[in-house]
């Protein structure tokens, strides 16, 4: 490609700390991300070793805790090493896939957050109607949509940035993500514009169909207290995961877009623009985890089992 010519690497800004903040900074990510990993491969294998629990609202639990891991593997690893370098640089090629596998997994969540809606809605709303409608065909169509849609979206906007002429390398952020690679375009970007827009306002339909299932599930719950504990531990962990991640991402595409250097200090873009990739992948296992009462006994059996092995084992 002919800007491979100009620009072979990128420099990453954001990371101008001191050396003892920088160690105390990577002290915490080595604590935080084995941590993301161990809460997600819990739930992950609760789910898989339990028959019990192959329904579609713990297959939708385990898509959004696999995409956690796909979306922290392109950011933790490369941050941690930019956090013990002196030098914060990606490769061309390196930057379009941190970019890729990193949005590409955000728009999952909201993707997986949309038909977790859907299924929770038929669950309350529709519960005779709810296996014949949510058949084992309709769960693999959902999984494969909440992947695939944003893959394909996430595809073409990686494809239209690599064809672009760049003037510079400076990315103002931690890790790469496409429109930063945009704005060092050399000439106008309408189609890389109009493409970007599209997904925004495709994605932001899905927050909208979300919001309005959950009018519709708020006021079928309203009716029965029996309901009402339903929506409690079912759908409330969905909400806080949707908040969370929806606030996350609208800074993120907003401040990208629209925002100065000087809009907010160093530190609060810096913790904004990796919010999303700390706070859910850690809090929706936990928040589920300790909801649900079927994944709640399922990891304490684990553990359980566990315990006693390592007893038997220590006599």
């Amino acid at each position: 490609m002919e800007n491979m010519s100009r620009v072979s690497v990128f420099e990453l800004s954001g990371l101008n700390f001191t050396s003892e903040y920088r160690y105390l900074l990577f002290s915490l990510t080595l604590l935080c991300y084995p941590c993301i990993l161990m809460v997600n491969i819990a739930v992950l294998y609760a789910i898989v070793m339990n028959k019990h629990l192959y329904e579609p609202m713990y297959i939708f639990l385990c898509n959004l805790c696999m995409n956690a891991l796909y979306g922290t593997l392109g950011f933790y690893p490369k941050f941690l090493y930019d956090l013990l370098s002196d030098r914060h640089v990606i490769s061309y090629l390196g930057c379009l896939v941190q970019a890729f596998v990193i949005y590409s997994s955000a728009l999952c969540e909201f993707s997986t957050l949309t038909v977790m809606a859907v299924d929770r809605y038929l669950a309350i709303c529709r519960p005779l109607q709810y296996h014949r409608l949510m058949t084992n065909r309709v769960v693999t169509m959902c999984m494969i949509f909440s992947w695939f849609s944003p893959f394909i979206c996430m595809l073409v906007l990686v494809l239209l940035s690599s064809k672009l002429t760049l003037c510079g390398s400076l990315i103002n952020k931690l890790y790469c993500e496409n429109w930063s690679v945009v704005k060092l375009s050399c000439y106008p970007t309408i189609l890389n514009n109009v493409f970007g827009y599209i997904v925004i306002i495709v994605y932001f339909i899905h927050s909208l169909f979300i919001m309005c299932s959950y009018t519709k599930l708020i006021g079928t719950s309203i009716r029965s207290k029996e309901e009402r504990n339903k929506f409690m531990q079912t759908c409330l962990p969905h909400l806080l995961s949707l908040l969370n991640v929806t606030v996350a991402l609208l800074f993120d595409v907003m401040f990208t877009r629209y925002g100065s250097a000087g809009t907010f200090s160093q530190d609060l873009r810096n913790f904004l623009a990796i919010e999303f990739l700390v706070i859910p992948p850690i809090l929706n296992p936990l928040i589920y985890g300790l909801k649900l009462k079927k994944i709640r006994a399922q990891l304490v059996q684990i553990c359980h089992r566990y315990v006693i092995r390592a007893t038997d084992e220590m006599h």
